[in-house]
């Protein structure tokens, strides 16, 4: 490469000036014109429960951990099971916590034995949630799981 005079150097100066004032640009009215929408409000963990139960059942699995990484502030690993322990009639995983979440830092929730939790899921009309919570935590198999399911009211 020989000698660069100064027409050279403007024409180059130009072809790398032109792309990034382009860029620069997009990135300003880009900026500008999708302000971050506001806030969810903070729900109280019941009804942060209640509403992400609700998408599960709607087989909405996806939109249930949003929520739960909304309200919580929680990482995608953790929402996940906390959205996992709820459709499994479980209590959900409650740590940790990220500074600022509201509410939801507080103590555990005491676990419900686990016939409540069987006669939740059953009234919520998923019974064979309710089989595999009991197989899950007894070991029981699936026919003697079942009885034990079919026999709470």
């Amino acid at each position: 490469m020989g000698n660069i005079g100064p027409t050279e150097l403007l024409v180059l100066v130009v072809l790398l000036a032109v792309p990034a004032v382009f860029v620069i640009g997009v990135i300003h009215r880009s900026a500008r014109g999708s302000a971050a929408p506001p806030p969810r409000p903070r729900l109280d963990p019941a009804e942060l429960n209640h509403q992400v139960t609700g998408l599960i059942a709607a087989g909405k699995t996806v939109q249930a951990v949003k929520l739960v990484r909304e309200q919580t502030g929680l990482g995608l690993a953790d929402a996940k099971r906390y959205t996992d322990d709820l459709a499994a009639g479980r209590p959900p995983h409650l740590a940790p916590f990220h500074p600022g979440a509201p509410g939801l830092a507080a103590a555990p929730q005491p676990a419900a034995d686990l016939a409540t939790r069987v006669r939740h899921l059953k009234a919520a009309g998923r019974a064979e949630q309710a089989v595999f919570l009991v197989r899950g935590e007894t070991g029981m198999d699936e026919a003697d799981a079942r009885r034990f399911v079919d026999s709470l009211g």
